[in-house]
């Protein structure tokens, strides 16, 4: 498949190494089509970089792993015609680093980035998933010993089902992927956050996941 990742941290970097090993043709964008990192990862891991609307022409689909303070005005770069149709997954948070550590978040309760994104690009089709996760975990889930759990939300049942099929690509198992229903439920996935990096502060590591356990 032809895929976009938007961003070029450490959460691009994995979710695009690890689609171009598994085979997909991957073009990482950035704001400038110069841009060293990304540059520097297309000459490591084979795939293409460019400016984020020569990247989303590219994709069948796109990923959105930029900031969250950035993720609209990255889209907005995309062009609304590179992005129609398509399936978007998002993986962002919207975190807000302006009054220092731990960032609060910028959109809360009521409403979600996903949202957001999706308002903004209607005719996208938008999927949140892998955004409770450190980039290590999304891209290689049996870095946490035993089962444990990633989420996914949408409106769309067939672009949910394409990004079910990549994550089985990473390597998570059919079960271990929880269908939160539709896109709203990307409010409480990035509401999670705060608690995410409490737990991370706690174990002293990223390399953490949770298991839902459900009773009789």
């Amino acid at each position: 498949m032809r895929i976009a990742v938007l961003g070029t941290g450490m959460v691009g970097q994995a979710v695009a190494t690890r689609l171009a090993e598994v085979g997909h043709d991957v073009v990482m964008g950035a704001r400038d089509a110069g841009n060293e990192k990304a540059r520097a990862w297309a000459v490591q891991a084979g795939g293409r970089s460019g400016t984020f609307a020569d990247a989303a022409a590219h994709g069948e689909l796109v990923v959105n792993a930029t900031s969250g303070a950035g993720s609209l005005a990255a889209l907005e770069a995309c062009g609304t015609a590179n992005l129609d149709g398509k399936v978007l997954l998002d993986i962002a948070n919207p975190l807000d680093f302006s009054q220092g550590m731990p960032p609060r978040l910028s959109v809360v309760n009521d409403d979600s980035l996903a949202e957001r994104i999706q308002r903004a690009y209607p005719d996208a089709r938008v999927v949140k998933s892998l955004n409770t996760v450190n980039a290590s975990v999304m891209v290689h889930p049996e870095a946490v010993p035993g089962e444990h759990h990633v989420f996914i939300c949408g409106d769309d049942a067939i672009a949910k089902q394409t990004v079910r099929g990549l994550l089985a690509e990473f390597g998570w198992p059919a079960p271990s992927v929880l269908d939160l229903g539709g896109l709203a439920a990307a409010r409480g996935m990035e509401m999670y956050l705060p608690l995410w990096l409490a737990m991370m502060g706690a174990l002293g590591t990223p390399t953490f996941n949770i298991r839902i356990v459900r009773g009789s």
